[in-house]
């Protein structure tokens, strides 16, 4: 029998998601369309194999095999072309029970296991990262989660033993943008309580660090301003003054190459790349989740990736949600999967992996 050893290099994670939403469907072209990623599937197999015949369905064609593994240090024993898949510990029995399209707790629940056990897999060495299709926050927070997205459950889960969470930031890229965020889930009053002198250059550093990742030793890196025109000079609010001038000059005294705060409304213009005119910037520091996750998603949801950084692993997401409306359809488009999976690997291998 030949088994599914198509790549080189160490296997990813690949998390099902949310159950009810469109993430094992997504899962499942990527083996339809053959591109048949070097992945361990972690999730429930009747709902995979469900998702299977759901795209076969749509797309034409056979469903890909589903094949169960007992044991995730064997995942490379199935057939080529066939799917692995492992059932984590803590998936609900009767997950095939919840209504698709809809939020469900045992769906959170089960997104919750499977991010749990890819954690575990990661810091084992069984696989070399995680990538993660889309949860829905709503059903984790029924669940009894105390974590409001992948990124806290990530950082808190990568934590070592009687160690706190490590700083972690989420990016979201594209080939023409790449932008990290000061803060991430909270309100927009919250936000900008939370954008302190520590909280930005911490920001500005682990960025700086993980650009590294992508071959960039000394990456230039933007730093928007809170306010319209970075403040106009204190006209439109001091945090310009007080609070994100100071963390940069800061992190420019250990040797980043860190500019601004400069005016939101232009920076990621300016930072842009193109064919025919390359950016200015490696990299926008945004102040506030829409402020930088807008002009990304705006080039479109087809490329963008999600990446965590600073985890002590490699973990990176398609941009875009559960997509309920399209969930059992078998019509959601996988691109944005695909690309998370491809980053996830160049991830990795720049971390120096064979």
């Amino acid at each position: 029998m030949q088994t599914s050893h198509l790549f080189p290099g160490p296997a990813l994670a690949l998390t099902m998601g949310d159950a009810c939403g469109i993430g094992p469907e997504i899962i499942a072209r990527l083996w339809l369309d053959s591109a048949m990623p070097q992945a361990l599937v972690l999730g429930s197999p009747e709902v995979m194999r469900r998702a299977a015949a759901w795209v076969a369905h749509a797309r034409g064609g056979h469903a890909p095999a589903v094949v169960e593994v007992q044991d995730a240090k064997n995942w490379a024993d199935v057939p080529v072309g066939a799917m692995p898949v492992w059932a984590p510990p803590g998936l609900p029995q009767d997950l095939m029970d919840a209504s698709v399209g809809a939020v469900d707790v045992r769906a959170g629940r089960a997104a919750a296991a499977c991010i749990r056990a890819a954690v575990q897999l990661a810091q084992g060495g069984v696989v070399a990262g995680i990538v993660t299709a889309p949860l829905h926050k709503e059903a984790l927070a029924l669940a009894g989660e105390p974590y409001p997205g992948h990124t806290e459950l990530l950082q808190a889960e990568g934590a070592p033993a009687g160690q706190p969470p490590a700083p972690v930031r989420m990016m979201l890229a594209n080939d023409q943008l790449k932008t990290v965020l000061v803060t991430i889930h909270m309100a927009l009053r919250q936000a900008i309580d939370a954008v302190t002198f520590g909280a930005v250059l911490e920001t500005i550093r682990i960025a700086h660090d993980s650009a590294k990742l992508w071959g960039v030793e000394r990456p230039r890196i933007a730093v928007a301003g809170l306010n319209p025109h970075a403040g106009e000079g204190g006209l439109f609010g001091h945090e310009e003054i007080h609070t994100i001038g100071p963390a940069i000059q800061a992190a420019r005294a250990l040797g980043i190459n860190a500019i601004g705060p400069l005016a939101p409304d232009t920076v990621f213009m300016r930072a842009r790349h193109a064919v025919d005119h390359p950016g200015e910037f490696d990299m926008v520091i945004a102040m506030y989740h829409d402020q930088g996750l807008i002009p990304v998603k705006y080039l479109g949801l087809d490329h963008g990736v999600n990446v965590t950084l600073g985890l002590p692993f490699v973990r990176t997401s398609p941009d875009h949600g559960t997509a309920f409306d399209l969930a059992g359809t078998g019509r959601a488009d996988p691109s944005s999967l695909l690309q998370a999976w491809r980053m996830a690997r160049q991830l990795v291998n720049g971390r120096g992996a064979a």
